[in-house]
């Protein structure tokens, strides 16, 4: 009898946990009058400190936009990236309107409410390299990644992103270089094999580090990269008003403005 009057009590106890986190984020922003957004802060076009040192880029006027349309402020936050997607959040920011790709470690501790953009991972050389033709290519080669990307675990061949198509790995033995992915252009601009052989990015990025520094060239796409919303673990209702309102910016064709200014073209379509 004690056990199960144990067992009872644990349980009651578990679902008043969970009740009372239910729309709990959504409470705190109501309450409060903001929106608190995790970003990357050098991740051009997506997010970066402008010359006038202030915090712009694609994922930025994304935030704004959406707290616009909740009828809230907006504060922004750039914790790191390793500090968002480790998750346990803990009501220090409410979403990550931040350029994440969901995998599978990702989704233990964070949810993903809604896409926003999409972009496919491209391998970028340096422009005097003719060795590369295809993702098969990447074998035994020394290829920089940004830390913690999803980039580093399609190379080590892992790589799984929930409700999307397996993604095929063509290649063996690639030695993976995590860094900041300024660092890793840097050193790849420095010549075909001297630090590095290639970087892989995604499309709007490499596009963009190309306009700006043409010792580059995109070699392939190779797969595609959903980007979503990400919010802490477990809050139903939270994710509904994120994902209903980020839907509501589709519709009306305001997340389509956002790309084409920061971007040329529009990358805000819903992902298939």
């Amino acid at each position: 009898m004690r056990t199960s009057f144990v067992a009872v009590t644990l349980l009651a106890a578990t679902l008043f946990s969970a009740a009372s986190f239910a729309g709990a984020t959504l409470d705190r922003v109501t309450k409060t009058g903001v929106l608190r957004n995790a970003i990357v802060n050098d991740y051009p076009p997506f997010g970066f400190i402008d010359d006038n040192n202030q915090l712009a880029g694609f994922d930025v006027d994304v935030a704004k936009a959406v707290a616009q349309r909740m009828g809230v402020k907006l504060e922004i936050i750039a914790p790191g990236w390793e500090t968002i997607v480790g998750g346990k959040w803990q009501g220090r920011w409410d979403t990550c309107i931040c350029s994440m790709t969901p995998n599978t470690e990702r989704a233990k501790v964070l949810d993903f409410p809604t896409p926003y953009y999409n972009s496919p991972a491209v391998l970028v050389v340096n422009k005097k390299d003719d060795r590369f033709k295809s993702a098969a290519d990447l074998s035994n080669k020394k290829i920089g990644v940004g830390i913690g990307s999803s980039y580093e675990t399609y190379l080590q061949k892992t790589l799984v992103i929930p409700g999307s198509k397996p993604i095929a790995f063509p290649f063996d033995n690639v030695q993976v270089i995590p860094s900041d992915e300024e660092v890793a252009f840097q050193n790849l601009a420095l010549g075909p094999g001297v630090r590095l052989d290639g970087v892989v990015s995604d499309l709007a990025t490499a596009n963009a580090r190309i306009k700006r520094a043409p010792v580059f060239k995109i070699v392939t796409e190779l797969y595609a990269e959903p980007n979503w919303v990400a919010t802490d673990k477990g809050d139903a209702e939270w994710d509904k008003k994120v994902a209903d309102t980020i839907k509501s910016l589709r519709d009306d064709g305001t997340l389509a403005k956002i790309s084409q200014h920061w971007l040329g073209e529009d990358i805000t379509h819903e992902v298939p």
